[in-house]
């Protein structure tokens, strides 16, 4: 690969990037701090704003911005931000592409590949978001890495002990939570096992403490703004977030905001204290719920919490003494937090990828997956045939990369097809599982009930899983690559996904940036059905014939200078180009 290799944690509340430089391996500072904000925005005059710009502009223009995308990662659901829809793998982009200049910028060469850092407990869908992530920020995702592998690297790199030791790594950030058992012995990182919740951080910390808060208001206008006004609650969960990360070396933090909201009685303030121990009733209902994880971990590790050597903090929730006291309590012993815990995980990705660069940073990863996967068949459930049975082929805690085969049977005389539905858990009851694809296998023999299909499973380095069913007897094959896993883009959908990071930027995602069409920056100020036209015709312009795409440039320069100005001159080109996109693009595909 031509270019450089990055670490990146792409974390739910704030994001890192670091590489190997000529003082090794470190975080990549802009200004003081290497600590980049997990948030993304436009600009009402139609600006991409991102990392600290975007958190800026959050308590004014919630509705134009985006944060904790990480939650959504994995999932259908979209997001809204200044009037237009995005997928969350399209937000993750932006912050990776901006992490990427971050890099550029201050190593001086082109950056052209990342590892990429994930929960241990993310699912198969959330992996494959995050590879698609970077597809789409023009990055070759060379590995999507556990976090608390990479934690527990970060704090071997710093020569922080002896070989031959067993340590947990609890990883508490902003948006979700992670615990694992990990061998560190002869250069080996070995990742025994893992648990934790995806939707468990610092930000539910913060919701907890606004409650708090809210019962503290003496003004119900104030409470009821801060339920139901956007932009109010903005403002009130950043400040409740510096009040929460005041408490970790204070007893006291005082909020003071002048005018939150403005009403017939005039403008409302707000100036109240928080006590540590305020803080730690409301969060440790929140902060208990990793205490069954870190049993869990250490129960599917096969060891006893005596057989720990050391317990390892990542995330910057770990900040709070009232963590440190749970995994204490829980763990039995107390842990290291010497390494800054904002910024471990993205070192950890650094060291391994200055390793894939071929320097001498060269610890070797084993790791596990966290779940089971499996498909569901027909079989006896309490003495009842029943269509959704379920049992693992491959287990939780196999060590990655990961094979296993399992054979399963027709149920029907002459049954020519079998459709093979893959689940993500433990449950024996399928449909009480996760569901991240199926497909179809046809053509099989007309035989009796019983024709064996061998299903076999190859989970990769990444958790990223590829299914293979055979009929035994003639040896007729199917292999999918989970491509019906929730939230999962097609390549055309990918190719799309760029084009928009492209108007947004103002640059061509690829190897090496270039810069963008003149004028992209502006779609973000056209009407809906002309921005998607203009959208739809950047995205087929390249295969245009030469004077259908000269005559689409015209109109593309039309609906630009018309925007805003006389309406039918506008509604003219616009139809015009739908026609071309109609007759010489799209509708000949």
């Amino acid at each position: 690969m031509s270019g450089r290799i990055v670490g990146i944690d792409l974390g739910t509340t704030n994001s890192e990037v670091a590489a190997h430089t000529g003082n090794g391996v470190v975080v990549l500072e802009e200004g003081s701090s290497g600590i980049f904000p997990s948030v993304v925005g436009v600009s009402p005059d139609g600006r991409l704003l991102t990392g600290e710009e975007a958190l800026n502009q959050l308590v004014l223009y919630p509705e134009r911005t985006v944060r904790s995308v990480k939650r959504l990662m994995g999932t259908a659901e979209v997001v809204k931000m200044a009037g237009r829809r995005f997928q969350p793998q399209e937000i993750s982009a932006l912050i990776l592409s901006a992490l990427r200049d971050r890099a550029e910028g201050l190593l001086g060469e082109p950056v052209t590949g990342a590892i990429i850092t994930v929960p241990a407990y993310f699912s198969d869908a959330q992996r494959q978001a995050t590879r698609e992530a970077g597809e789409i920020a023009g990055l070759q995702v060379v590995r999507i890495l556990n976090e608390p592998t990479a934690a527990s690297l970060a704090y071997e790199g710093e020569g922080a002990g002896e070989e031959g030791r067993t340590v947990l790594v609890y990883d508490l950030g902003g948006g979700t939570f992670d615990v694992s058992v990990v061998r560190l012995e002869g250069g080996v990182n070995e990742v025994l096992a893992s648990h934790g919740d995806t939707r468990l951080g610092g930000d539910d910390l913060d919701e907890a403490l606004l409650r708090k808060l809210e019962e503290k208001m003496e003004d119900p206008d104030l409470v009821r703004a801060s339920r139901m006004d956007p932009r109010v609650r903005a403002r009130l969960l950043r400040v409740v977030e510096k009040a929460r990360r005041k408490l970790s070396d204070a007893p006291f933090a005082r909020i003071r905001e002048d005018a939150v909201i403005t009403t017939p009685r005039g403008p409302l303030h707000l100036n109240v204290d928080l006590s540590r121990e305020e803080f730690e009733e409301c969060a440790r209902p929140i902060l208990e719920r990793t205490v069954d994880s870190i049993h869990r971990a250490i129960e599917d590790s096969g060891i006893g919490s005596g057989d720990l050597d050391a317990v390892l903090l990542a995330g910057g929730a770990t900040r709070t003494p009232l963590v440190r006291r749970i995994i204490a309590e829980a763990a039995g012993r107390e842990p290291r937090h010497e390494l800054h815990p904002d910024l471990c995980v993205a070192l950890g990705a650094g060291l391994l990828a200055a390793r894939e660069e071929g320097r001498e940073e060269a610890r070797v990863l084993v790791d596990v997956t966290p779940y089971s996967f499996g498909p569901s068949y027909i079989g006896l459930r309490d003495g009842v045939w029943y269509p959704h049975c379920y049992h693992p082929v491959i287990q939780r805690g196999t060590p990655l990369p990961a094979s296993a085969t399992d054979i399963y049977s027709t149920f029907h005389d002459d049954q020519e097809v079998v459709e093979l539905i893959v689940y993500q858990g433990e449950n024996p009851d399928a449909l009480q599982n996760i569901e991240i694809g199926r497909f179809m296998v046809e053509g099989l023999s007309r035989v009796p009930a019983g024709n064996e299909i061998i299903c076999r499973m190859n989970l990769d380095l990444d958790g990223v899983l590829e299914v293979t069913a055979v009929e035994k007897r003639t040896g007729l094959a199917r292999t999918v690559r989970i491509e019906g896993a929730v939230g999962r883009m097609g390549q055309r959908e990918i190719e799309r996904a760029k084009g928009r990071l492209a108007q947004l930027t103002g640059r061509v995602p690829g190897p090496r940036d270039t810069p963008a069409p003149a004028g992209t920056r502006e779609e973000m100020r056209l009407s809906g059905p002309a921005r998607s036209a203009v959208e739809r015709y950047g995205e087929i312009r390249v295969r245009l014939h030469q004077e259908d795409r000269k005559e689409g440039d015209a109109l593309v320069e039309k609906i630009r200078s018309a925007a805003g100005g006389e309406e039918g001159a506008l509604e003219e080109s616009l139809l015009a180009l739908e026609d071309l996109l109609f007759y010489a693009g799209e509708g000949g595909r």
